[in-house]
């Protein structure tokens, strides 16, 4: 029978679960990721998205694999994964987006793919986020607007983008059309 709770909050209870689990303050944890103590209340607390490349640090800090913070299962392939299409693993990451992971059965992933449709919005509807690490982008099918800090830059299919996700930026679709993109978060 499937679970009626609430992907985020599944996720949010395994990080507190984690955290518990290592014995560790939310003002420990904050240290540990170079965040701030209410970023770790907030993800915990299940009310707020909780970006992927934050479950990413979190299972590269205490060297276990993402897919258990995003799913609850383990992967169990080391030599290599073929997702095949159609097969790929839903992620609830930001009610704005739509994310699917690409290599969630690789064990001991360095990097995080995912394939990411933006749907178009106004700039008024702009959700801007910022994280650490950094983040590759490159865009399949539409036309996709980045806005990192104060510059906008117009992707179109076959561009690509590199960049640290620390700057906060926001995405959308352009021409009242569905971009969608590889992402790659590391």
């Amino acid at each position: 029978m499937k679970s009626t709770t609430p992907v985020y909050k599944e996720i949010a209870a395994r990080l507190q679960g984690l955290r518990d689990a290592v014995d560790i303050t939310t003002k420990e944890m904050a240290e540990k990721l170079n965040m701030t103590e209410q970023s770790i209340i907030d993800y915990e607390s299940g009310t707020m998205d909780i970006p992927v490349s934050y479950l990413f640090s979190v299972a590269k800090t205490f060297n276990m694999d993402p897919t258990v913070l995003m799913s609850g299962d383990e992967s169990h392939l080391h030599n290599y994964s073929l997702v095949k299409q159609g097969n790929v693993m839903a992620v609830e990451r930001r009610k704005d987006y739509d994310y699917h992971s690409l290599a969630y059965r690789f064990s001991g992933r360095k990097m995080e793919p995912f394939r990411v449709i933006v749907p178009p919005k106004t700039k008024e509807e702009l959700t801007f986020n910022d994280h650490p690490g950094q983040e590759f982008i490159h865009l399949l099918e539409g036309r996709l607007e980045v806005v990192l800090g104060e510059e906008t830059i117009i992707m179109e299919p076959g561009d690509s983008l590199y960049f640290n996700s620390h700057i906060p930026h926001a995405m959308r679709g352009l021409d009242q059309k569905n971009a969608t993109f590889l992402d790659v978060l590391a």
